[in-house]
């Protein structure tokens, strides 16, 4: 027993937005020695990365002011604000009710924005819309919610109930998303599985998810709230809260000392010290949604600090960016023709690499902006920003504007 302590405390550093960054700025490192198996670096291509990122900023925020990155933005259609609509047309019992719901729209929102495949589009009924890609996952986890389709109250339909979470299965993914043989989605099974091991999780810890309620997603609101009292509550305590408490989630990730790892993959390149330096932790999801998790917060009245603690996130618009710029380039000419995994060293390296570069990146696009870190910090260089830019520069390079390779999803990853 006594090997394994040290081997689990070393595996818990990897839980946290700290231990990405340094994996991330390791990642590089290599890449900047041209020591990195699979890619190359061009570093003198990211100031006009930036030029074309700050340009979209000015394109889409003339008045330079984005929000944060997080979930809530897919929920704006053409200036409706399709959330905001729901919450108003109810008449809340106070703001940490109305909290409770935003965190579980949020939260099951988040979980099943995993890539769905540059076939799929949903049709929205009520609006006339149809989204594809993370748009559409929003969209129809939306309707869902609002349906009442994770409820277990007939009248209370604006919740997530974890017993409702574990009767999930790949035909209710598929009815909910609208998913067909001709309209088909990627990991139909995959979400599923992910929701019912979600609604495990909150059932298995009453002391976060359970403290005014029955266990739901929404119970997190009161466990932060309690934890912050009247000081504000770091965004890093969130993150850490949410790999704590969800890491039993993530199937088929890799464990060490017995801790679920989550999104944390092997790295060749990281061989020959201790068994935790092996390891390429992103958290990309949980990452996420602490960043969306941050404006329900204080909406009731709790505030977030330390947000700038938090990393970019390593997926494949961000990542795309990079690689259309030609800031990151695959050393083999037949990388584009090739079937990735997650865990496959080559998007392993990606993802890392990608999250170092947004640290880059973002001074350069604030310097171009005229703003300060302050007042246009990464979460909204994301937003603003490289996220958007991916998506547009994608839409020029391919049909369809899909990711610059061929990932294999589970339903849990991008």
């Amino acid at each position: 027993m006594d090997h394994e302590l040290p081997l689990a405390d070393s595996a818990r550093a990897l839980l946290s937005a700290a231990a990405v960054r340094d994996s991330a700025n390791r990642m590089m490192n290599i890449a900047c020695n041209d020591a990195l198996e699979d890619w190359s670096i061009h570093l003198e291509h990211l100031p006009a990365t930036a030029d074309l990122v700050a340009q979209v900023v000015r394109d889409r925020y003339p008045r330079l002011d984005p929000p944060v990155h997080a979930r809530w933005r897919h929920f704006v259609f053409g200036g409706r604000d399709l959330w905001d609509e729901i919450v108003k047309s109810r008449s809340w019992p106070d703001a940490a009710a109305a909290a409770r719901a935003a965190f579980d729209m949020v939260l099951t929102s988040v979980l099943v924005d995993a890539g769905a495949g540059g076939a799929w589009r949903y049709c929205d009924a009520a609006t006339g819309l149809t989204a594809v890609r993370s748009e559409g996952l929003a969209l129809a986890s939306l309707r869902w919610f609002q349906a009442g389709g994770l409820s277990d109250d007939p009248r209370d339909p604006l919740r997530v109930d974890a017993a409702a979470l574990r009767r999930v299965d790949g035909q209710a993914i598929r009815a909910a998303f609208q998913a067909t043989d001709d309209n088909p989605l990627l990991g139909a099974a995959g979400r599923a599985s992910l929701l019912n091991r979600l609604g495990a999780a909150l059932q298995a810890r009453p002391d976060l998810f359970a403290l005014a309620d029955g266990p739901r997603p929404g119970g997190l609101f009161d466990a932060f709230a309690r934890r912050a009292g009247a000081r504000a509550l770091p965004a890093s305590v969130v993150l850490a809260t949410l790999l704590d408490g969800l890491g039993s989630i993530w199937q088929n990730r890799p464990s060490l000392g017995g801790v679920p790892l989550g999104d944390c993959w092997p790295h060749p390149a990281f061989k020959g010290g201790a068994a935790a330096q092996e390891y390429v932790p992103l958290h990309k999801l949980s990452q996420w949604l602490t960043y969306s998790l941050i404006e329900p917060l204080e909406k009731a009245g709790v505030a977030v600090c330390g947000t700038e603690e938090l990393t970019g996130l390593a997926e494949y618009r961000n990542g795309g960016l990079f690689v259309d710029m030609a800031v990151l380039v695959p050393r083999s000419s037949c990388a584009r023709l090739q079937t990735y995994t997650v865990s496959d060293p080559f998007v392993v390296g990606w993802r890392a690499m990608t999250v170092a570069l947004l640290d880059r990146i973002a001074p350069l696009v604030r310097d171009r902006l005229g703003l300060t870190a302050d007042s246009f910090p990464l979460a909204r260089v994301l937003e603003g920003g490289t996220w958007a830019a991916g998506r547009l520069i994608a839409r020029d390079k391919r049909a369809g504007g899909g990711p610059p390779f061929e990932i294999l999803s589970d339903g849990t990853v991008f």
